[in-house]
């Protein structure tokens, strides 16, 4: 099991019980977003199992916030510490603009 579920009132909790990895962070998405979309939550909190998660991990948590900003819901994220590296000589917007589906 991923992921479970409490819905309080209008506010959806979402506990993820491990780190992701790359084989199963789709399903974990999905299944969020299935909860979400059962539920038509206000809120939705999902609480990681680490303070620092992996990448796959980040990526389904960056998949779900996009839903709910989609659908106008509240999303926080709890148990997580995550820093931003600061790239030497760059600013901000050159940052953003980085990685994998960088704009050339």
């Amino acid at each position: 099991m991923l992921v479970t579920h409490t819905l309080d009132r209008s506010t959806l909790r979402v506990k993820v019980h491990r780190d992701l990895d790359i084989t199963n962070r789709a399903a974990a998405a999905l299944q969020i977003e299935a909860l979400v979309a059962a539920n038509r939550p206000e809120r939705v909190i999902l609480e990681l199992p680490t303070a620092e998660p992996a990448p796959a991990t980040l990526s389904a948590v960056a998949r779900a916030q996009r839903m709910c900003r989609s659908l106008n819901v509240a999303f926080t994220v709890t148990g997580a510490h995550v820093r931003l590296q600061e790239t030497l000589g760059q600013d901000p917007a050159r940052r953003l603009d980085s990685g994998a589906r960088r704009r050339r």
